[in-house]
């Protein structure tokens, strides 16, 4: 049987919504996690065009050799 809540923003505050969702089984909460994070990653065209032109930038410094590159033995050891 399925519980109904309605929900108005005077009946609910974030600490009983937190408590609520805390009650959920973990998949459920993973989703609800999932649905707000993404309503925070709103694509930025000016932020999304900068880092292109870095990836571009750092590209074309190893391509020609002047950016010292490291292997991943160096930086993660012999894992």
């Amino acid at each position: 049987m399925a519980i109904v809540y309605f929900w108005t923003e005077t009946s609910m505050g974030k600490h009983e919504i937190i408590d609520m969702a805390l009650r959920l089984k973990a998949e459920e909460r993973y989703e609800i996690v999932e649905r707000i994070l993404q309503s925070l990653d709103k694509p930025d065209a000016e932020i999304d065009r900068a880092w292109a032109d870095e990836a571009l930038h750092r590209a074309r410094a190893c391509d020609e050799g002047r950016m010292k590159t490291v292997s991943f033995e160096e930086v993660f050891g012999d894992k």
